[in-house]
């Protein structure tokens, strides 16, 4: 029986050889991880259908931040949770509003060792769970809420944030964002736009995170599952507009969207690691199905395969703490 002269399984067969040849790396400087803070927490609230997930208090949100500097992650992006709501969310551009209060402890407590990265979107402020201000009818108004972000911009860029995460998907936001933030002289400030930001299933326990308010659906302004296309001329128009990298969400429902945005992308591309999809690997290594540390590095190993230069993981400061001993 004749052999082929070459052997794929020769470069297989030692950890020292697989690792070699590995085509896709993943390191802490990767992982981004996201953090929620509660206005008037006196200790940690768990979410539970996040397990090992939980609501800070200023003071555990510091450590915590701590934490995952030493763990060498590349960043933090930070989501709050108020206690007080109005129709325009109004807190998410008050300097004493829980997230502009935590962004500047973030940032007292870290400075400069990792990236500060705020949520600019108003879903977790107003009292009717949308992403922008509502009209006489009940629709979302795409201009008037694009006045509200760049004051929430500006104001997240005071309060020490280095990147801006504008997820709400209005037309035109980053480039109304990027003007208010140069008229404010915060040129350095960059955007993290939410390029293809669909509407999904996998968002259930964030919003049980940030107690969304939300009643009926986003589907007139977030991306429908089944379009690949769409999310193309979303991040030409981000890029036009002055992002200074791109992302896509959810991403391992969405692995092929974000292959296709990685291609043409001249700007890093971050992909999304969502609550659900943290939820459904917890809850099966919970009951025994599958290998919880090998799923949750083979599930960031394939995000950063399909092309995600920056992954925002919940298991964030874990991962980079056991990379750094391997």
């Amino acid at each position: 029986m004749a052999f082929p002269t070459h052997r794929p399984r020769r470069l297989r067969s030692t950890p020292a050889l697989r690792r070699l040849v590995a085509e896709t790396d993943l390191r802490p400087r990767h992982l981004v991880l996201p953090m929620f803070v509660k206005e008037g927490a006196a200790e940690p609230v768990p979410i539970a259908s996040m397990p090992g997930v939980v609501q800070h208090t200023r003071d555990s949100l510091r450590k915590a931040a701590v934490e995952a500097v030493q763990a060498g992650v590349g960043g933090l992006m930070l989501f709050g949770v108020p206690t007080r709501y109005d129709a325009t969310g109004s807190a998410a551009c008050d300097p004493d509003g829980v997230l502009n209060v935590a962004l500047r402890d973030v940032r007292a407590e870290v400075g400069d060792a990792t990236v500060i990265m705020a949520d600019t979107c108003l879903d977790e402020f107003t009292d009717h769970g949308h992403c922008g201000v509502l009209d006489a009818e009940g629709r979302v108004d795409n201009d008037a809420t694009l006045a509200v972000y760049a004051d929430m911009a500006v104001a997240q860029a005071e309060a020490g944030a280095h990147l801006l995460g504008p997820s709400g998907m209005m037309d035109g936001q980053v480039g109304v964002i990027r003007e208010a933030l140069d008229a404010a002289g915060h040129v350095d400030t960059g955007i993290l736009a939410y390029t293809a930001k669909y509407t999904s299933a996998f968002y259930g326990p964030f919003r049980q995170a940030v107690e969304s308010q939300l009643t009926g659906d986003r589907k007139t302004y977030q991306q429908d599952g089944a379009n690949v296309r769409e999310s193309l001329r979303e991040l030409a128009l981000d890029l036009e507009e002055g992002a200074d990298a791109v992302m896509v969400k959810p991403a391992m429902a969405y692995l092929d969207v974000l292959r296709a945005v990685a291609e043409v992308a001249d700007v890093p591309v971050a992909a999304y690691q969502v609550s659900g999809e943290y939820a459904m690997i917890e809850a099966a290594a919970a009951n025994g199905w599958i290998e919880r540390d090998r799923t949750v590095l083979e599930t960031l190993t394939a995000i950063r395969r399909a092309g995600a230069d920056i992954v925002l993981t919940y298991w964030a400061t874990e991962v980079a703490t056991r990379l750094a001993t391997e």
